[in-house]
């Protein structure tokens, strides 16, 4: 007997299966629970199409992922494990935001994707790295997305909680920037915490305070005169401070 193509037709388990929203368990530990983000699923792009979702979804996300980064830093945070905490599927995670870095920068209410600007900072030469991170990241600031990137900035600072703005500066930024610099007699960590401090005070110097010349400095003098010093910072001859901040870091509790 032919089956037919109408209601009555039989279906196959596996679109029975598609239809109930069930899937199938890999056996593998939740990251959610072990608090260890899992990189291939954190990196995995947002799927095209509509997912259902509840009313008020996407804020649960992102409440939920600001507590995370928060509580836990960007490396030590998941996808799953915001999605656990939000009471919703790792897929609606990536549905609306993408990747764990652009989660993190919704989450932070950025109005630009800082992946972009990283591509183009480690793309560059070793010895290029202070001009390139200067320009890039004070051409945002200049740029008509700057009031928002300063407003975040504003907000993370006067809510007393800074743990979300130092994960961005030392854990988004930065962290790619460190490693690789980083040699096996120096881990970075030093040298990317003086630059960061740097670009912090051109930062509240040219669009917080309005120092001038600084405020009105076209963008290529401003690289010309710090763009070296945060080169300095990144490969010159900084091993004796350096030496002295690992010993430091490593000895044990007096």
């Amino acid at each position: 007997m032919t089956t037919g193509s109408g209601d009555g037709a039989r279906r196959s388990p596996r679109a029975n299966a598609a239809d109930s929203g069930r899937v199938t368990r890999t056996g593998r530990p939740d990251p959610a629970d072990s608090g260890v983000a899992d990189p291939a699923e954190d990196e995995r792009p947002g799927r095209s199409g509509r997912r259902p979702g509840r009313s008020g979804a996407k804020e649960t996300i992102l409440a939920a992922a600001r507590a995370r980064f928060a509580e836990n830093g960007f490396d030590k945070t998941s996808i799953r494990a915001v999605a656990t905490d939000a009471g919703v599927d790792p897929a609606l995670v990536h549905h609306y935001f993408g990747t764990k870095q652009q989660l993190f920068a919704a989450a932070i209410q950025l109005p630009f994707d800082p992946e972009a600007t990283l591509r183009t900072i480690l793309g560059v030469p070793k010895d290029e790295l202070g001009t390139t991170i200067l320009r890039e990241v004070v051409g945002i600031w200049d740029s008509p997305a700057g009031p928002g990137v300063i407003a975040s900035f504003r907000s993370m600072l006067a809510s007393g909680d800074l743990s979300l703005a130092r994960t961005f500066v030392l854990e988004v930024v930065l962290e790619r920037v460190r490693l690789r610099i980083a040699t096996p007699e120096d881990d970075g960590r030093a040298r990317v915490a003086f630059v960061a401090s740097q670009m912090m005070g051109v930062l509240v110097a040219r669009k917080l305070v309005g120092v001038e010349p600084l405020a009105s400095m076209p963008l290529p003098a401003l690289v010309a005169a710090v763009g070296p010093t945060l080169q300095r910072y990144l490969t010159g001859p900084l091993e004796q401070v350096c030496e002295d901040v690992e010993s430091e870091r490593t000895a044990p509790d007096r």
